[in-house]
């Protein structure tokens, strides 16, 4: 198996079978983020500690495999950061989660979450 081919199946099989998809109860801060172009949708939800640091991230959305599965893979790598960590998060950030070359139609879809997440982050600061 090639890496694409790899790196295609994780992709497909985090749409399939989501580790964080689903509501957490009595989350800190909720943010739903869209996309009317082809009509993502995502809702990130956490629950932060004492410390700022998010203890646990779900999502809720329906999309394409490439917005559902960079939700999924990029709320893997939030937990236990900081708010402080999640400001340096960046597209590269995130292509380089996905692993796979995006083309520039489906960009955007890839960076729904980031822009879900950036925003939430924002909430958290105000």
């Amino acid at each position: 198996m090639n890496a694409e081919a790899m790196y295609n199946e994780v992709i497909l099989d985090h749409y399939k079978y989501p580790q964080n998809f689903g509501k957490l109860e009595n989350p800190n801060i909720v943010h739903r983020e869209s996309n009317t172009l082809c009509g993502d949708v995502v809702e990130i939800q956490m629950k932060l500690n004492g410390e700022n640091k998010i203890s646990d991230a779900k999502f809720i959305g329906q999309g394409c495999a490439i917005s559902q599965s960079s939700t999924d893979i990029l709320l893997n790598n939030i937990k236990g950061k900081t708010i402080e960590n999640i400001k340096n998060f960046d597209k590269d950030f995130i292509l380089k989660l996905l692993g796979i070359e995006i083309s520039p139609a489906r960009l955007k879809c890839a960076l729904l979450p980031l822009v879900a997440l950036k925003t939430a982050v924002q909430k958290i600061k105000s």
